[in-house]
């Protein structure tokens, strides 16, 4: 499902010509634009082209290496799945919005239409015409909704299905991310806590050349001597046991 979802973002930003790049670019690893180009069977001139179309709508991200030999840059590049489905999210809301607003119109606006030619009017343009058509002369007929309204509300029952399908993604793609975020903030951490003992020991060792230099007897830390912990000796309870007095023989 997200293939077809990215699919839909390129031809969307791109048109359908481009289609086929989302399965190359959809890879944790940046790809060389000269191997896109060759896979795609376009120029490289053509493919970026098609790169910056998708980098104009913050689809696709880029790095670029410098080639020591002859000096130029090579860009390397991958989708960022995250921002191209919250751009189909904004792109399905507004066709949602789209779609009610003629709902809403179909259900409570009159239409007009010439039978002959085809052509619709609203009810303002048909009464400014005298619900007659300037091509041919016909009159207007009240257009009946109904078969339209239904595919309305068909069409927007499908993109409200695959707009929570859309949602789920998203969902899905932004646990990744932040998953990713944390482990380069440990990493990070990590480097700072190794650079900052490194510099605590390089400091060290200038005290003790400098106490040397000076005279002084390097200094011993002091290791605290661990308590004993005494173990608690149970008493033993003895239990006395009364004596039974046998009976006196008469």
């Amino acid at each position: 499902m997200l293939d077809k979802f990215l699919r839909e973002v390129v031809v969307i930003a791109v048109g359908k010509q481009a289609e086929g790049i989302v399965d190359l670019l959809n890879s944790k690893k940046y790809v060389n634009e000269f191997i896109l180009a060759k896979k795609l069977n376009l120029t490289i001139n053509q493919t970026r082209n098609i790169l910056y179309k998708l980098s104009d709508h913050g689809l696709v991200s880029s790095t670029r290496k410098k080639d020591k030999k002859k000096g130029w840059y090579t860009y390397f590049w991958k989708i960022e799945v995250l921002k191209a489905l919250e751009f189909l999210k904004d792109i399905m809301d507004k066709r949602l919005s789209q779609i009610g607003s003629q709902i809403n119109s179909r259900e409570t606006k009159q239409f007009y239409i010439c039978e002959r030619c085809n052509i619709e009017f609203n009810e303002e343009n048909a009464l400014l015409n005298d619900f007659t058509c300037n091509e041919c002369g016909d009159i207007f007929t009240l257009k009946d909704n109904s078969k339209l309204l239904r595919e309305l509300i068909r069409r927007m029952d499908k993109l409200k299905k695959e707009l929570v399908l859309v949602d789920e993604e998203i969902a899905i793609e932004s646990d990744k991310e932040e998953k990713i975020r944390l482990k380069e903030v440990v990493k990070v951490e990590k480097e700072a806590s190794a650079k900052r003992a490194v510099k605590r020991a390089e400091a060290a060792v200038k005290r003790a050349v400098k106490r040397k230099e000076d005279g002084l007897p390097p200094i011993v830390k002091k290791v605290a001597k661990k308590k004993e912990v005494k173990k608690e000796v149970k008493k033993k309870v003895i239990k006395k046991v009364a004596k039974k007095i046998s009976p006196k023989k008469k």
